[in-house]
């Protein structure tokens, strides 16, 4: 099915400069109805504020920016824990989200909906409202605990545009790692990367 490009005021616009037409944001949509980024999201970084097993009181932050282009502003993430020995449980009324990094909160980012599948290991967040373009965001997820077996643990988010029928944007996975105590590796505070 080939997609097509939707024009609009409210969805596309051409600047013209220096006598060049520049494309700014295009929504892609599907004949079906099926909502694509024109330009999707990127998964900048994964951090834990703790990183020792069993640890009470982490926070699993998964910073997103939301490029110019991107056509259509993000309406939901999914968080898939894809590896690691533990199947990590969350408080999920302690999920956050808020505009910029976790060094610099900014606005919050009101949340409508967080919902878990246990079976496939997913946490779903859904926002009040759509996050603009041109927005870097941050999402938090409380563990209930840390998991009791250390090691590398990945974590593969998507990004969806608003719509009945969006497509989902696989961005990446971010990587935390958990330690024991007697672990030579174990640094309290340790950042991680997400790729």
């Amino acid at each position: 099915m080939r997609p097509r490009i939707l024009l609009g005021a409210a969805i596309a616009s051409i600047t013209l400069t220096m006598g060049y037409l520049l494309p700014q944001s295009y929504a892609i949509q599907l004949r079906d109805g099926t909502v694509y980024f024109a330009q999707p999201p990127r998964l900048l970084d994964a951090i834990t504020t703790y990183n020792a097993v069993y640890a009470v009181g982490a926070t699993y932050y998964f910073t997103i920016s939301l490029p110019e282009n991107a056509g259509e502003p993000l309406q939901s993430l999914t968080i898939n824990q894809n590896d690691g020995f533990d199947n990590i449980d969350y408080d999920l009324n302690k999920s956050v989200a808020f505009e910029g990094k976790p060094s610099s909160k900014r606005q919050k980012i009101g949340l409508q909906n967080v919902t878990r599948d246990r079976k496939t290991r997913t946490v779903t967040l859904t926002f009040d409202q759509p996050v603009s373009p041109g927005k870097t965001i941050t999402v938090g997820l409380k563990p209930w605990q840390n998991p009791s077996s250390g090691g590398a643990y990945l974590f593969g988010v998507t990004a969806f545009p608003p719509g009945e029928k969006s497509h989902g944007q696989f961005l990446g996975f971010g990587r935390l790692h958990f330690y024991s105590s007697g672990d030579s590796a174990f640094r309290p505070g340790f950042r991680s990367f997400w790729r």
